[in-house]
């Protein structure tokens, strides 16, 4: 048998699209941050197919997303249930800065089908940049620079 390794991308861009880059796994993480935990209410919800589900829930759970708890419904067998950790519930601002992309680029005709709100309150949130001080900076404004790992340059968007 052959070793084989895998390459290390320095880009934390590429490293994330790795791991969540296939659409089935941040629709799955979506519906666990509005309380899905179960392979049955994941595979019925989204429509994806139970063996696509099972790969997908495996390496988001490998790599930190989820945990696995067992739980036993009566008179079943047991089963695993999907929690998100923090480093999952975390994601949550990549979801929404994807969904304010979308509402504001590829609009449903029908209106908006998910808010961001304040918990306990309907007061409408939004994602922002914003400085070292707090202060709110214009995405015109934020440009994308090498960091003290890279190992080459390009030029400043």
């Amino acid at each position: 048998m052959v070793a084989t390794t895998v390459k290390e991308h320095l880009c934390s861009i590429h490293r994330s699209l790795d791991l969540l880059g296939e659409k089935w796994s941040l629709l799955i993480v979506r519906n666990a941050l509005r309380g899905q935990t179960k392979f049955s209410e994941f595979r019925d919800a989204l429509g994806v197919p139970s063996d696509i589900l099972t790969s997908r829930l495996a390496t988001l759970t490998a790599a930190g997303v989820f945990e696995r708890r067992a739980y036993r419904e009566p008179g079943a067998r047991e089963r695993s249930s999907y929690h998100l950790t923090e480093r999952g519930r975390s994601l949550k601002t990549v979801l929404v800065a994807l969904q304010e992309w979308g509402d504001e680029n590829t609009p449903y005709p029908g209106g908006r089908v998910s808010l961001a709100q304040k918990a306990g309150s309907t007061d409408a949130v939004l994602l922002a940049f914003v400085d070292e001080t707090g202060a709110r900076v214009s995405p015109d404004q934020v440009r994308l620079v090498p960091g003290p790992a890279a190992t080459i340059t390009w030029d400043a968007v």
